[in-house]
């Protein structure tokens, strides 16, 4: 036994790094301390240089980075189911109509814990959340043990308690003092809905708003043909036209699927620093279309991905979004080389989180936050598995996870939720959904 103390040692058949070289360390081990990675390594050689206060160990078992999602609407779960299989401009409308007319911070409060709840049982410890009633979720967030981003969103007519925009801003900035103090060495959000919901000088009070603060931006841009036209009809130009001449096409800004983009709008947002949360499932589901994912990477435009809410999505699945992200591509270019595994894990990891700002989260390398997932890779859809990378991208499934760890504390242990009681968070979701 070594003499360095330490929280917590992992151990697993290897770990995946995502570092990068792509490290992956066979029959390999983490050692965390006050939830930072303090070592990497050979368990052999970590067990013995390590004191820990506690060993889990995980044979048949995969060490990665939790996952990062980079666009999504948690609570949205509370509408799952009830307006599929229409187009986005349907959706929306049955959407908004709702949540306008049903949600508050206490329904917000259980469709966030549920949703939370899912993430880390389904390996994903960060989320860049859309969504009214930020406060509500920020603080089921901080109960659970989930490294959520989110702040103040707006629409161009009103929010569920009925301010108008320019109550909107000064909600805004209440919530942003809030966040602010919470945690101060946090980013703070702002998160205009799109430039088809909001006009060009509410873009520029938001802009405004969020140079104030020194916020960072998550706006909805280019998702459907419709939401296209109806922007040419509001503003007078397309998306990221009107995102740009509003000052809101920035490196601290992250669009929401940029699926219809054209070549000079690629090499725009590349051109700019903007990233791109790219939601295969949800713009499959809607209809949307394919964003063009090789050609942003070709222009190296920053890319992560993101899972949408569950009622688009239909879960808040980071797996299927990762698979998705890889044979999606494979199969438009008819290149079985686009996209590779490799590549789609780190999209769900190291690049979302570097998409979001976070500079600590997204590998494992000493110094960097234990935000971590343990997952099963003998069973009968995974195994025999041969790499790691194929298997998180091509075979793993959500419910392979077997532990969760986010900022060195396990909320996830043998499928068992640590930090929410799954019962009864699924109880209050059913019955908060039926009313």
């Amino acid at each position: 036994m070594g003499t360095e103390p330490v929280d917590l040692i992992l151990t697993a058949d290897a770990v995946l790094t995502v570092d990068a070289a792509g490290t992956i360390v066979q029959a390999g081990a983490v050692a965390i301390r006050g939830g930072v990675i303090v070592g990497v390594g050979p368990a052999v050689d970590l067990r013995a240089r390590f004191d820990a206060a506690e060993v889990l160990e995980s044979p048949g078992c995969v060490i990665a980075p939790g996952w990062v999602n980079t666009h999504t609407h948690l609570a949205m779960n509370l509408f799952r189911g009830a307006a599929d299989d229409v187009t986005l401009e349907v959706f929306l409308e049955r959407m908004v109509a709702a949540e306008l007319s049903t949600l508050s911070a206490a329904t917000v409060a259980v469709g966030a814990r549920a949703g939370i709840a899912e993430c880390l049982a389904g390996g994903t410890t960060t989320a860049l959340d859309m969504y009214w009633f930020p406060r509500a979720t920020r603080g089921v967030a901080a109960e659970a043990g989930f490294r959520l981003l989110n702040g103040p969103i707006f629409l161009g007519t009103e929010d569920p308690e009925g301010r108008d925009f320019a109550g909107m801003l000064e909600e805004a900035r209440s919530i942003l003092a809030d966040n602010r103090a919470e945690s101060p060495d946090d980013a703070l959000w702002v998160m205009p809905h799109s430039a088809y919901t909001l006009g060009r000088d509410q873009l520029e009070s938001i802009r405004k708003l969020a140079a104030d603060v020194d916020a960072r931006i998550h706006t909805h841009a280019s998702e459907s043909l419709g939401e296209l036209a109806l922007t040419v009809q509001v503003n007078g130009d397309r998306p990221v036209a009107v995102l740009d001449a509003a000052g809101l096409l920035t490196a601290h800004t992250v669009l929401a699927h940029a699926v219809h983009l054209t070549d000079e709008e690629i090499a725009r947002v590349a051109a700019s620093g903007a990233a791109v949360a790219h939601c295969p499932m949800s713009n499959l589901k809607l209809g949307c279309g394919i964003a063009r994912l090789p050609e942003l990477l070709q222009h190296g435009a920053a890319v992560g991905l993101g899972t949408d809410g569950a009622a688009s999505a239909g879960a808040l699945d980071m797996y299927a979004a990762v698979r998705m992200a890889a044979l999606l591509h494979k199969g438009t270019s008819n290149d079985p080389t686009m996209i590779s595994a490799e590549r789609a894990v780190r999209l769900g990891t190291v690049d979302g989180a570097r998409a979001l700002g976070l500079a600590d989260v997204g590998t494992i390398e000493p110094g960097m936050q234990a935000d971590l997932q343990v997952v099963r890779i003998d069973t009968l859809n995974a195994g025999p598995s041969r790499d790691p990378w194929s298997a998180l991208a091509y075979t793993a499934t959500a419910t392979d996870v077997r532990h969760t760890i986010v900022r060195g504390k396990i909320v996830l242990r043998d499928r068992v939720l640590q930090t929410i009681n799954e019962k009864v968070a699924l109880r209050e979701l059913s019955e908060a959904a039926a009313r």
